[in-house]
């Protein structure tokens, strides 16, 4: 039986079990309505020319897990940030794991999004929040909604901050055969309120795995968010993220991609701000070799007037691997004195490997500083000379020059730990063991 069709048959039972209120329902039956219609996307959409599902869709995946295999923290403490004292919110195969979490509503709410949906104390905040920036006519998008259960519920009340950063990691124990998971993520910060959050999904096993993600966040005014996501995961999971800001006046929003590891990964990162003042940050650094594939879509919708937009990612490629970037600034006849950058910096370091890059600019007013560009690349063989001229080793000498190039991307992560942990990948992916202060 095909992808689709299983989802078809499993969605009724699916929702006749769910203890939900009337208008999730209501949400819920229109959207996968939507996506049993349209299905999955194929190359023929234009926003998916370069990235195939095929392949993935062809797997023999199963919908719902129905219960939880057991994992030891000392088999994943490293995929935590340990050296910090953070809130954790931990799923595996898509079921909340009580041991390896800590979560708290001392203060803030960190907890499931299950729980929010299913309480009446929440009712108010699902009503105003839940599936309210989600672009109705992606499919996935859709198909997520229609099945969602479970993920991620994080508030933080009017002149908040959360004390410690929040981690949300996703495991796949690889116990439970091939996997579709859907996580759910509501994040909400109130007025004048901060968060650090760190996202990751992880598969522990050899099982296939494909992740269709969504996240809706909401930044009232004045709030402050660092959002940091983290991708290295194994060769035989893929993932779909799919990312949802909603920004009012003078808000600051910060979101950082890592991509390193998986088969296929596609991220679509949307940005709407809707008051003045408001600042944007998107940044990202792919490393990809063998035959992974990483499509970042973005999207920065200025509605208003005085505010400003920064992206910028470097991609670096190898062996056979294929890289996608298809960026969008998109400036609203109102939104005078917009200040939008837009940059994305390709290295190729093999003949076979790939990069689509498609940097866009839609202006509609005519008070604005907007720019963007890309570049694609080698490294220069005149700094290479330089560096081995010094005594450098070949190897190290183009892992510091590759690592160079991306350095102003890890600049702004404002976390120190993650930073070093980043920066140790970096060093991994290329391959040497770099003495030299990454």
């Amino acid at each position: 039986m095909e992808l689709k069709e299983k989802l078809i048959s499993s969605f009724v039972a699916f929702e006749e079990e769910m203890d939900l209120n009337t208008r999730v329902h209501k949400i819920r039956s229109k959207n996968f309505d939507h996506f049993e219609k349209t299905g999955f996307p194929s190359k023929k959409d234009e926003e998916w020319k370069y990235t195939s599902l095929d392949n993935l869709l062809k797997k023999n995946y199963r919908i719902f897990t129905k219960e939880e295999f057991a994992i030891e923290l000392k088999e994943v403490k490293k995929f935590f940030l340990y050296e910090l004292d953070t809130y954790k919110i931990v799923f595996i195969d898509g079921i909340y794991s009580p041991f390896l979490s800590d979560t708290t509503h001392d203060g803030i709410d960190v907890c499931l999004l299950s729980a929010a949906l299913n309480k009446n104390k929440y009712e108010k905040i699902i009503n105003n929040y839940f599936d309210k920036i989600t672009h109705k006519s992606d499919s996935l998008t859709t198909l997520n909604t229609s099945f969602t259960k479970e993920g991620a519920y994080i508030f933080i009340p009017k002149s908040v901050s959360s004390e410690k950063p929040i981690e949300i990691v996703h495991f796949s124990s690889g116990k439970q055969g091939n996997l579709f998971l859907q996580p759910r993520n509501l994040i909400i910060l109130e007025e004048n309120s901060t968060a650090q959050i760190i996202e990751r999904h992880q598969s522990l096993g050899k099982s296939d795995v494909l992740t269709n993600s969504v996240t809706e966040i909401f930044l009232n005014e004045r709030s402050v968010l660092d959002y940091y996501k983290i991708q290295n995961d194994s060769l035989n999971s893929s993932l779909i993220d799919n990312t949802y800001l909603s920004q009012m006046a003078r808000s600051n929003a910060s979101v950082h991609t890592f991509s390193f590891g998986g088969n296929l990964t596609r991220n679509n990162l949307n940005f709407h701000q809707f008051g003045e003042f408001i600042q944007s940050t998107m940044k990202g650094i792919t490393i990809l070799q063998g035959t992974q594939h990483v499509d970042h879509h973005t999207l920065v919708k200025h509605s208003n007037p005085n505010c400003e937009s920064h992206q910028d990612y470097k991609g670096i490629f190898s062996n056979n691997s294929v890289g996608v970037f298809n960026g969008k600034i998109y400036v609203d006849k109102i939104a005078q004195k917009t200040n939008a950058f837009q940059q994305n910096n390709n290295l190729l370091l093999d003949r076979n490997s790939t990069i689509n890059t498609k940097p866009q600019l839609e202006i509609f007013a005519d008070d604005v500083k907007c720019s963007h560009g890309c570049t694609v690349g080698q490294l220069d063989n005149n700094s290479l000379f330089y560096l081995r001229s010094r005594g450098i080793p070949k190897k190290e000498a183009k892992a510091l020059l590759t690592y160079a190039f991306a350095n102003n991307v890890l600049e702004s992560v404002k976390i120190p730990i993650l930073k070093k942990r980043i920066k140790s990948l970096i060093a991994n992916k290329l391959g040497v063991n770099l003495v030299y202060d990454l």
